[in-house]
């Protein structure tokens, strides 16, 4: 064989070897494909929130802090923390010995003002009769000017006289009532109905008055709580009043108590260098199982969807803005039940749950084995899950990520960068 036939044949053969090795690498590839090599979900239909957490305490929504407005020993007191109490009942007592004394002695001074009045007011009518005698005489010249002069004096000085002591009696029954509205306080009734929750004085104590009333117990109505939520300062302005919230307790997990925004306090609270600021809303109590200062985990509702179609969030491959339908994806026409693409529909208010904002998306669709780029709208999206309103069919296959060699069921092996839930690109 001459040398030139050598190398001829020498060429044949690593062509041959080149040829064959693409195409075993076209075949595995295409069996890879076909054995799974892409981790794919199914499109569901079922139902997707997205909230917003905060951690709270729950509060009675109207309570009293019952106090005494006089001063001495508390004598009796006759409710135990958890007791019921109706509206005027009689909850404690302070000793009236003291101010009941005080009453008492009032009460004479103003006994003996009055008996002082009945003697100036005779002395009153005496110094008149005496002038109006004098006046006669004088007229008659059978009496001295300065007699009749002197008797006058007396009259006005006996009439100045009763209206002081007049004055003295209307003074003492003020003091009196008010020494009797304080005797009365040593009664203390309860100024609502509701349950007693705290109490902070005991029987026996002295209690002061001096600077302010101090409290002896506190009243609450435990039929309609107030939860004080904590929101972040990067989740208030999601927040707003009217917007339907929900929370649970840590005893009961899977109770679920509504509400709605009722306040957002503007100052905020700093807490390990965390601004955070309370949100108020209120929850019906009619079995009594939310107790004050339980913990509560709260969600406000910013959007919701039930009955829709669901994928994962990291199926979604990045946004389709500014793309042509024809663009390598997989045009097809809304899916049942879902409005056309692009086209949001108003909401009448801006704290329906059921609203959200409409985006497009590219996700890749299994399809013959295949993946094919199609090009969805998003309504409520969160970090795991994205509600599909058309460009998907429940049942359909879309690709979350890839298998490696090690794990063929991982998931997001070789996947592209998702996108930031409910931001597209």
């Amino acid at each position: 064989m001459s040398k030139m036939n050598r190398k001829r044949i020498g060429l044949i053969l690593i062509s041959a070897v080149i040829l064959g090795g693409a195409g075993f690498f076209l075949w595995r590839s295409n069996g890879d494909a076909k054995s799974g090599r892409f981790v794919t979900a199914a499109v569901e239909r079922g139902s997707i929130e997205d909230t917003v957490s905060a951690i709270g305490a729950l509060q009675p929504l109207q309570y009293v802090d019952v106090g005494t407005q006089v001063t001495g020993q508390l004598k009796s007191l006759n409710v135990q923390i958890g007791d019921t109490v109706k509206q005027g009942q009689l909850v404690a007592e302070i000793d009236p010995t003291l101010l009941q004394a005080r009453v008492d002695s009032t009460k004479a001074t103003l006994q003996n003002l009055r008996a002082q009045l009945i003697d100036r007011q005779a002395q009153a009518r005496l110094a008149q009769q005496q002038l109006k005698r004098n006046q006669a005489l004088m007229a008659a010249d059978a009496v001295a000017e300065e007699l009749l002069q002197q008797s006058e004096a007396a009259s006005v000085q006996a009439e100045a006289q009763v209206d002081a002591l007049r004055a003295q009696i209307r003074q003492t029954e003020s003091s009196l009532t008010a020494d009797e509205a304080n005797l009365r306080y040593t009664r203390i009734f309860a100024p609502m109905a509701g349950t007693v929750v705290s109490l902070t004085a005991r029987q026996g104590q002295t209690l002061v008055s001096s600077q302010q009333a101090p409290t002896i117990l506190r009243i609450a109505d435990l039929s309609t709580m107030t939860v004080w939520a904590q929101a972040s300062e990067a989740d208030v302005p999601k927040i707003e009043v009217g917007m339907p919230v929900y929370f649970n307790t840590l005893g009961l997990p899977d109770r679920r108590w509504t509400g709605t925004v009722r306040q957002i306090l503007p100052t905020p609270e700093t807490v390990n260098n965390v601004i955070l600021y309370n949100v108020l809303f209120d929850a019906a109590n009619p079995d009594g199982v939310l107790k004050p200062q339980m913990s509560a985990q709260v969600y406000f509702l910013l959007a919701r969807a039930e009955n829709t179609l669901i994928i994962p969030a990291n199926a979604l491959q990045g946004s389709a803005r500014g793309r042509k339908p024809d663009e390598g994806a997989d045009a097809r026409p809304p899916s049942k039940g879902s409005d056309s693409a692009g086209k949001a529909r108003p909401a009448a208010d801006r704290g329906d749950p059921s609203q959200s904002k409409k985006r497009r998306f590219i996700v890749r669709v299994l399809k013959d084995d295949q993946p094919v780029e199609r090009e969805v709208t998003v309504g409520v999206l969160t970090r795991l899950k994205a509600q599909v309103l058309s460009g998907l069919d429940e049942g359909e296959l879309v690709i979350t990520g890839t298998a490696t060699k090690d794990d063929k069921a991982s998931k997001g092996g070789g996947q592209r960068t998702l996108p930031t839930p409910g931001r597209p690109y």
